[in-house]
C-alpha cells in the first residue's frame, strides 16, 4: 500500500481498542502489513470448522455478522461494525473456527497478520489486559481455552461490558483506617468495629507497608494463632497492592484477579511511596458493577414499565457524566450509550406487544436521527418510523391500526423514560410514519426523485436509521431502495447539499460567534443548528453520494471519507475531530443544565474552552467548499 493509505489506516485504527494503546510508529508498521478485503453482500469470510487463518480482522466499513448453529438453526451472536475486532481464535486456540463470519452488506475488512501483531501483545501489558478483561467480563462458555486463555467471541454486542468497565470510574472509601505497624491488634480490631470497615492499612513513615483485613483477624487472631496483645504487623499482609486514583472498575477487577487480593490501596501516584488516598474493596466493585452496562441491560430486560426503565436511564446518565469527566473518547461513550438506548427502545416495544398481543405480520422499528446514528447522549427527542410487511388491501387498515396502537404505547413509554416526542411528529405513532413496506418504498423513491415537494417534504433524518426491533430484512430492503435511488441522482444531492450549507453561520466576518439575537436564548450560541447539524448533514450527503453503506456515525463517516477520497482527506479528518469536540461541548452543557444542551452560554466558558470551540468551527468553511465543488447546488439555491 502507498504511504498515504498506510497512514490513513493507522489513523483509523488509533481510534479503537486495543490499537489506541500503541504509538503511531507501531500502528504504521501494523497498517503496512494489513491486507484490505472487499466483501460483497453475503460473502463468507470464514465458517464453522474452517481451518484458522493466519490473521485476525477489523471492520473498516459495513457490517459483519458472526453466527453459530444452535438447535439446528443459524443464530446471530454479534454484529461487528466499523472498528470492531473479530476472528481472534488463531491467537489462543489450535482448533478450527467455532462460528461463521459473513458480510451483511458490502464491507471492507482489514486482515492483520498474527505474526505482526503478536509482538505488540507481548510487549504491551495494556493490550494483554484488554484481552483478559474481555474474557473476565464477557465469557459465556466454559471451555478450557477460555478458562486459561483470554477471550470469547460468543457475545452479542449488547452484552459487551468491557468498554464501559474500562472507563467507568470507581467510588471507594476515601478515609480508610490508617495505623502504624506498632499498633496493638486489639486496638486495631476496635477501630475496625467502630468505623464499620473491613480492613486497616499499616504505614511506616507515612507510606503504606501492609494491610490487615477482617479475614486476617478471623483466621489469625480469632483462632488463637496470634494473640490480641501482639502488634498489627504480626498479622498484616505485605506488601499492600497500590493503585492510582484514576483506576477504573475493570482495571481494579484485573489487579485483584492477578494478585488474588480483596483490597487495593489507592495512593496519589499509584505506588507505595506516596500519600494514601483511600481503599478499594471487593464490595466497592460489586456496587460499581450494579451500574455497568451489562447489569443495566439485564435490568432493562426485566423492566415492566416506563418507571423502571427510567431508573436505568438515570444510571446511564451517571456513566455518561463520569466518562466525560474522565475525558474518555466520545466514540466509546457513544457506543455504550447507543446500545443501552436501543435496549430501552426494544423493551418499550416488547412491553407494548405483551399488552396488545402478537403482531399480525413481521415489522421493523427503525430509530432515525441521532438515535439512528447512536449519537444521542442527552435526553433529546425520540424519532422513529415503523414499517410492516405488505398485506392485502382488505387487511391493510386493521394491520395498520394494530401497529399504530403499538407505536403509541411504545413512544408513550419512552416519553416516561425521558425521551420527548419529536416536535415535528417524526415518530412511529404518527400515521404518516407507520405504513407498509410498499408504501415506504414509494415514500423514499418519491422523496429522492422529487426532493423539495411541499407535500411530505423530505427530512434528512429519515436517511439515518438503525433497526431497534423486528425483521432485519425489512431494514435491508429500505437500505437497498435508498442506495439504488441515490445512484447518480444529482437532483437529490443538490437538495441535500443546499440543505447542508444553508444553516446560519457559526462565526461572523470578524470570526466572532454569531449569537441568538432575541427570544428565550438571546445571547447564547446555538451549537446544534450552527455547528453540529452542518457537519452531520454534510457527512450524510457525502456517504450517500459515494455509496458508502453500514456507517451511521458522523465521526466514522468522516474517517471513512478520508480514506476513500484522498484529495480532501485532511478536510474530512478535521471535520471528524471537530464533530467530537462540538458534541462534547453540547453534552457537557446539557448535563450541567439538565436540558438538550443546544444553547451554550459562552460567558460560562473559560478562555481556552472558547478558543477550542472556535477552532472546532474552522473546518466548516473548507467543508462547504468541498460540497460546492462536488455538487451542482443550483436547483434549490
Amino acid at each position: 500500500m502507498s504511504n498515504i493509505i498506510v497512514q490513513q489506516v493507522a489513523v483509523f485504527l488509533k481510534d479503537f481498542l486495543p490499537f489506541s494503546y500503541l504509538p503511531d510508529e507501531s500502528l504504521e508498521k501494523i497498517a503496512n502489513s494489513i491486507r484490505v478485503l472487499n466483501l460483497n453482500k453475503n460473502k463468507t469470510l470464514f465458517k464453522i470448522n474452517d481451518s484458522l487463518h493466519d490473521c485476525f480482522y477489523v471492520v473498516a466499513s459495513g457490517v459483519i455478522h458472526l453466527t453459530v448453529i444452535s438447535d439446528a438453526e443459524e443464530t446471530l451472536l454479534n454484529k461487528c461494525y466499523a472498528g470492531d475486532v473479530f476472528g481472534l481464535r488463531p491467537f489462543f486456540a489450535k482448533n478450527n473456527y467455532q462460528m461463521t463470519a459473513k458480510a451483511r452488506e458490502e464491507s471492507i475488512v482489514y486482515a492483520i497478520p498474527i505474526t505482526t501483531f503478536k509482538p505488540f501483545v507481548a510487549q504491551n501489558s495494556d493490550i494483554l489486559d484488554f484481552l483478559l478483561e474481555s474474557f473476565t467480563t464477557n465469557t459465556k462458555s466454559g471451555s478450557l481455552m477460555e478458562q486459561h486463555g483470554l477471550i470469547s467471541e460468543n457475545i452479542d454486542l449488547q452484552e459487551k461490558q468491557f468498554d464501559a468497565l474500562y472507563f467507568q470510574s470507581l467510588s471507594y472509601t476515601k478515609k480508610p483506617i490508617v495505623i502504624p505497624h506498632s499498633t496493638i491488634i486489639k486496638d486495631a480490631a476496635q477501630l475496625v468495629t467502630n468505623d464499620l470497615q473491613d480492613c486497616v492499612l499499616i504505614t511506616e513513615n507515612g507510606t503504606p507497608k501492609g494491610i490487615a483485613t477482617d479475614k486476617d483477624f478471623r483466621s489469625k487472631v480469632a483462632t488463637g494463632k496470634v494473640a490480641f496483645s501482639n502488634t498489627i504487623d504480626k498479622i498484616m499482609v505485605a506488601p499492600v497492592i497500590t493503585v492510582s486514583e484514576s483506576i477504573s472498575v475493570a482495571e481494579a477487577q484485573l489487579i485483584m484477579l492477578k494478585h488474588d487480593v480483596t483490597h487495593l490501596c489507592v495512593t496519589s501516584d499509584g505506588t507505595d511511596q506516596s500519600e494514601i488516598k483511600g481503599i478499594i474493596s471487593e464490595h466497592d466493585l460489586v456496587v460499581a458493577q450494579a451500574n455497568n452496562p451489562g447489569v443495566l441491560l439485564k435490568e432493562i430486560k426485566r423492566a415492566q414499565n416506563g418507571k423502571e426503565l427510567k431508573l436505568v436511564r438515570n444510571k446511564l446518565d451517571e456513566i455518561i457524566q463520569t466518562s466525560l469527566n474522565k475525558n474518555i473518547p466520545l466514540t466509546h461513550i457513544n457506543s455504550i450509550a447507543g446500545e443501552i438506548t436501543l435496549a430501552l427502545i426494544r423493551r418499550s416495544i416488547e412491553l407494548a406487544i405483551l399488552d396488545l398481543g402478537s403482531p399480525p405480520v413481521p415489522f421493523a422499528w427503525l430509530c432515525i436521527g441521532s438515535q439512528g446514528r447512536k449519537e444521542q447522549l442527552l435526553l433529546t427527542d425520540q424519532d422513529s418510523i415503523l414499517i410492516f410487511d405488505d398485506v392485502t388491501t382488505d387487511r391493510y387498515r386493521d394491520v395498520r391500526d394494530y401497529f399504530l396502537k403499538l407505536a403509541k404505547k411504545a413512544t408513550n413509554t419512552l416519553e416516561k423514560v425521558g425521551y420527548p416526542i419529536c416536535q415535528q411528529g417524526h415518530i412511529a405513532g404518527n400515521m404518516l410514519w407507520c405504513k407498509s413496506l410498499t408504501d415506504w418504498t414509494k415514500q423514499y423513491v418519491n422523496w429522492m426523485k422529487n426532493p423539495g415537494e411541499k407535500s411530505n417534504e423530505i427530512s434528512s433524518v429519515f436517511f439515518d436509521y438503525e433497526i431497534a426491533f423486528g425483521d432485519q430484512k425489512i431494514e435491508d430492503s429500505i437500505t437497498d431502495i435508498v442506495f439504488n435511488s441515490s445512484s447518480n441522482n444529482q437532483l437529490f444531492f443538490d437538495y441535500l447539499g443546499n440543505d447542508a450549507i444553508k444553516k446560519p453561520a457559526p462565526l461572523n466576518f470578524f470570526k466572532k460567534f454569531n449569537l441568538e439575537e432575541d427570544g428565550e436564548f438571546k445571547g447564547k450560541f446555538d451549537i446544534k443548528t450552527r455547528a453540529l447539524m452542518p457537519l452531520i448533514d454534510s457527512a450524510r450527503l457525502l456517504v450517500l453520494s459515494m455509496g458508502i453503506r453500514g456507517i451511521n456515525s458522523t465521526y466514522l463517516r468522516y474517517k471513512q471519507l478520508a480514506m476513500l477520497d484522498a484529495k480532501f482527506s485532511e478536510v474530512y479528518l478535521n471535520c471528524a475531530e471537530a464533530f467530537l469536540v462540538l458534541s462534547k461541548f453540547r453534552a457537557l452543557e446539557g448535563i450541567k443544565n439538565d436540558d438538550n444542551g443546544q444553547y451554550i452560554n459562552l460567558d460560562e466558558l473559560s478562555k481556552p474552552d472558547k478558543e477550542r470551540l472556535k477552532n472546532a468551527l474552522m473546518p466548516m468553511r473548507d467543508l462547504e467548499e468541498v460540497i460546492k465543488g462536488k455538487f451542482q447546488l443550483t436547483q434549490f439555491s
